[in-house]
């Protein structure tokens, strides 16, 4: 089954642009890109991966190195695992930026260090190219769609030069500041998620243990004040002990250390994020690395 839900794009012109990293996130990103008529040529890790992506979206690329992916391109993205592995993809002889043309724009959809992100933009913009980070929100469900929010950092023209590309796998595509302020925002982000999923991980625990039908509970919060994204999305699925899907506990732990380590930087006092980290490295101690985020339940039956 294609990774690649359908969506209805809106018409722009026709860009090069290059794709690294084809992941749960990258993979129908870049399809969505291609799908929208821009001419996409991706780079891989696994050679097969890309391969595999080349025969769902024919009439597009494949290429053996990042440098050689981003050779011509007018926007080259990226979605990779963390910090070393977006200097990995950028820097270097086989680097994305040792290929990419004057002028051309790289875009970061990692969720990284803002650090990484200021460092990048810098050795960037000594090159004559653009950088801007990138992070977004809404999982693997809003890759596939192409719904995704994506929370920018970096200059304004390159940001307006990127975005109408961007669109074709976005719903909100939004710059928010300097580099940095992208992978900031994501940070507040995921801070928002984690409290939220402790507390709604208590109050399904607590409504099961006081014997109610937590089906209906939730059917009738979800319409008050306790509505959330994630009570609609997750609540039911929590209540059935079901986790073998969405955003895993693992990516969560790297998100949350990335946003510890920002708090010691500029001060800000994070209590509970720093206590429900804590409590994702019991789920993994559980065995749960891969279950979604809504397996803290686990801990409190």
């Amino acid at each position: 089954m294609s990774q690649i839900a359908a969506k209805t794009y809106e018409a722009t012109p026709a860009r090069k642009v290059a794709f690294l990293g084809l992941g749960v996130m990258g993979y129908p990103m870049a399809g969505h890109l291609a799908r929208a008529g821009h001419h996409v040529t991706v780079y891989n890790r696994s050679a097969a991966k890309a391969a595999a992506w080349a025969a769902e979206c024919p009439g597009n690329a494949t290429a053996p190195t990042p440098r050689e992916a981003a050779a011509g391109a007018d926007i080259v993205f990226a979605c990779v695992g963390n910090d070393a592995d977006l200097r990995s993809v950028v820097l270097g002889p086989d680097g994305a930026f040792a290929g990419m043309k004057p002028g051309a724009i790289f875009v970061d959809h990692t969720t990284a260090s803002a650090e990484v992100a200021r460092e990048l933009y810098a050795a960037a913009q000594k090159l004559g190219l653009h950088f801007v980070d990138a992070p977004v929100s809404g999982g693997q469900a809003g890759a596939q769609n192409g719904m995704l929010t994506v929370m920018c950092g970096g200059d304004a023209a390159a940001f307006d030069n990127v975005k109408p590309a961007a669109m074709a796998f976005s719903r909100a595509f939004t710059l928010l500041g300097a580099s940095g302020a992208g992978q900031l925002a994501k940070m507040v982000n995921q801070i928002c998620i984690a409290g939220l999923v402790q507390g709604l991980s208590e109050a399904i625990a607590f409504g099961q243990q006081a014997g109610l039908d937590m089906h209906q509970v939730l059917d009738v919060i979800g319409k008050g004040a306790a509505q959330s994204w994630q009570l609609d999305n997750r609540g039911k699925t929590m209540a059935d002990d079901k986790f073998e899907f969405g955003f895993a506990v693992d990516w969560m732990r790297k998100d949350l250390g990335l946003v510890l380590d920002e708090a010691k930087r500029n001060g800000a006092r994070l209590p509970v994020t720093a206590l429900v980290d804590q409590f994702y490295a019991d789920v993994q101690k559980m065995g749960g690395g891969r279950w979604d985020t809504s397996s803290l339940i686990r801990r409190l039956r």
